[in-house]
């Protein structure tokens, strides 16, 4: 049975949890499209999320060991992807995991059960026997990359055939939901409005803690031994930071302002740099300094 989401990330169907964040951390840096700049790359960005989605999703993963590639009508995943037209594909893997899971199998593939993994629908008569109005309202989720969530910005959305752009206020969360008036279902006249869940994608370069962040940075020994002064991009600048003499591998700087707006008092966050000293490889040495640091260094 083919599972070509594995090889969509590139792990083993074995993987564990750990090897499979693992994989999607290395690509997601790699495809990420303030990173790469091919015309490929936002469409390969998109696979990997999705495909992370799933096999990070303990009773998803589940569903699709089950059936494999068939829950693609036999596709790889790639092929799935790429034969979607542009589609939002948030809304196609609901479409497939929604409402209360599968619907039952047919020949084809899934049958009925599923209705896109919007709730909400007609609320039918009341029990004192009067009409109660309709619900028109729809309930559907995103996953949206993390510079964005920071940052904030425009997200493409497609709900009922329609696609458009939603607002992401800077500094939302994953489990936070936007409203967007008018999008839901119609009738007679009337629209529901679209409440959307957003899950944040995670960062190849940032860990979040609330409205701090946390980078990883590499130093030369040099810089860590006798100090300097060494360039680092954050989310909203490049700037410079100056590194104290003898630092130690594994120490944090903090960086005041340079993490993410808190979106009730508007005031920024922290940026920590954990540092990583890099070692120089001991055969580019100067041959004297490397006799001299054998000699002379303790331990």
């Amino acid at each position: 049975m083919s599972k070509s989401l594995y090889e969509t990330l590139g792990v083993s169907e074995s993987a564990s949890p750990e090897e499979i964040k693992k994989a999607y951390r290395k690509l997601a840096r790699k495809y990420h499209p303030d990173i790469n700049k091919s015309p490929e790359a936002e469409e390969k960005f998109k696979e990997i999320n999705a495909a992370y989605e799933i096999l990070s999703d303990p009773e998803k993963k589940a569903q699709y060991d089950q059936v494999g590639d068939n829950m693609f009508g036999g596709q790889s995943f790639h092929d799935f992807a790429g034969a979607q037209g542009g589609a939002d594909l948030d809304e196609i893997l609901r479409s497939i995991f929604g409402g209360g899971g599968f619907g039952g199998f047919s020949s084809g593939g899934f049958g009925g059960g599923s209705r896109g993994g919007f709730s909400g629908g007609f609320g039918g008569f009341g029990g004192g026997g009067g009409y109660q109005e309709p619900n028109l309202d729809l309930e559907t989720s995103i996953t949206i990359p993390f510079n964005t969530a920071a940052l904030g910005g425009k997200h493409s959305i497609t709900v009922n055939g329609e696609t458009f752009d939603i607002k992401i206020p800077a500094g939302i969360k994953s489990g936070e939901k936007l409203r967007v008036r008018g999008k839901g279902q119609k009738s007679g006249g009337r629209a529901g409005d679209l409440y959307i869940k957003v899950n944040v994608a995670p960062s190849p370069e940032y860990t979040r803690d609330g409205n701090n962040l946390t980078k990883e940075i590499d130093i030369p020994l040099k810089v860590a031994l006798f100090g300097g002064k060494v360039p680092v991009q954050t989310l909203h600048k490049e700037i410079t930071v100056k590194i104290p003499k003898g630092i130690k591998c594994g120490q944090k700087l903090r960086v005041k302002g340079q993490g993410i707006m808190d979106r009730k008092t508007k005031e920024m966050g922290d940026l920590y740099l954990k540092l990583n000293v890099i070692l120089p490889k001991v055969e580019e040495l100067d041959p004297e300094l490397a006799k001299m640091m054998e000699e002379k260094l303790p331990g």
